[in-house]
């Protein structure tokens, strides 16, 4: 059995997800908490597999109890979230950077037409977030900041082969999102194009996130827009995005792909298309496979293709499907991705 803890302030929203997960075999609800300072108590006593938050409650909030429960007892912790708004959204990230797996949107009411996908999206993410190992974080006095500054160095861009760079990333992939975009320099010299797969509502919001510690530009990509060198385009809700001649990204409502839209897999084909052996593109972290065997066509046309290691991936699914394809040149840990790809378009 699964032992989860449910921290939500609202009683009838508590009693929704306790019933929700209930309602699985696999699952067994420990405890619930009405807010922060409690879910600190009960994680000390009760020791649960995983913890759904809920970001905004009285006394403790979701965003500092997160930080404490990963100080003290490490959790695998999913943030379940009412709001879509983009600036509580990018608030909810910051919970992500103190140690949280995953964000969802709070499931559909019962009758909704939604009910049903979404809670067993909410099913689903604890029982994998439940095998995932989480490791402590140090308090801030004593511990690195984990994101560096944006860089502030200049590159002069070198006359080589990549003319672009793509990354697919699932679940934990927005704090590797962060750390590389956060150590790219600005006057980078080519566009970045970014598939994560995030639940409906949160991409705006998790767009401002990013922008915040980079010093690129960081757009929820268009229809039609060219894209710019040193500019990062991440795909919206509900659309597939593909590159087109001429430097044009495109957004289409074609069909889902590995039952995904967006899908790391469509963005990587139109890359190897457009751009073949000028192209860098990776894999982070994330269950399934959408991407892999696009990678491999990008790197049996001559690109530099790149995966997460191990060590560092919440779920090494689609990174480590690939390395057993053959699909990557290069396997590596967050931090040093932004460099190698700092390498391969910039000199000094």
């Amino acid at each position: 059995m699964i032992k989860v803890l449910v921290v939500e302030d609202s009683p009838v929203v508590r009693e929704f997800l306790v019933h929700i997960l209930s309602a699985d075999a696999a699952i067994q609800v420990i405890g619930t908490a009405n807010d922060g300072e409690q879910a600190l108590v009960a994680v000390a006593r009760q020791r649960p597999d995983v913890i759904t938050m809920d970001i905004h409650m009285p006394k403790l909030d979701g965003l500092e109890a997160t930080r404490r429960i990963m100080e003290t007892y490490p959790t695998p912790i999913v943030i379940v979230s009412g709001s879509t708004d983009p600036r509580e959204v990018s608030t909810t990230f910051r919970a992500v950077e103190a140690g949280a797996v995953a964000v969802l949107r709070r499931p559909a009411g019962i009758g909704h037409p939604d009910h049903e996908a979404t809670a067993r999206e909410l099913v689903q993410t604890v029982k994998l977030m439940s095998e995932v190992k989480v490791i402590r974080r140090w308090p801030k006095a004593l511990r690195q900041p984990q994101v560096l500054p944006p860089a502030q160095a200049h590159f002069v861009p070198v006359a080589a082969k990549a003319r672009v760079i793509a990354i697919g990333a699932s679940t934990g992939g927005p704090p590797v999102l962060q750390t590389i975009l956060a150590a790219l320099p600005q006057g980078f010299p080519v566009p970045v194009l970014i598939v994560q797969h995030m639940a409906i509502g949160f991409t705006q919001g998790f767009v401002q996130w990013l922008a915040q510690t980079s010093s690129l530009p960081v757009h929820l990509a268009a229809h039609d827009e060219p894209i710019r060198p040193g500019h990062v385009y991440v795909a919206p809700d509900e659309f597939q995005m593909r590159m087109e001649r001429g430097g044009k990204i495109v957004l289409t409502k074609d069909e889902p792909e590995n039952g995904l839209r967006p899908s790391v897999s469509y963005l990587l084909r139109s890359v190897a298309e457009v751009y073949g052996r000028d192209a860098v593109a990776g894999l982070l972290t994330g269950m399934g496979r959408d991407g892999v065997e696009e990678l491999k066509l990008l790197r049996d046309r001559g690109a530099t293709t790149f995966a997460q290691d191990k060590e560092s991936s919440v779920v090494h699914g689609m990174p480590g499907e690939a390395i057993k394809l053959d699909a990557v040149t290069l396997v590596l840990p967050p931090e040093k991705i932004a460099p190698v790809l700092i390498s391969l378009v910039c000199k000094k």
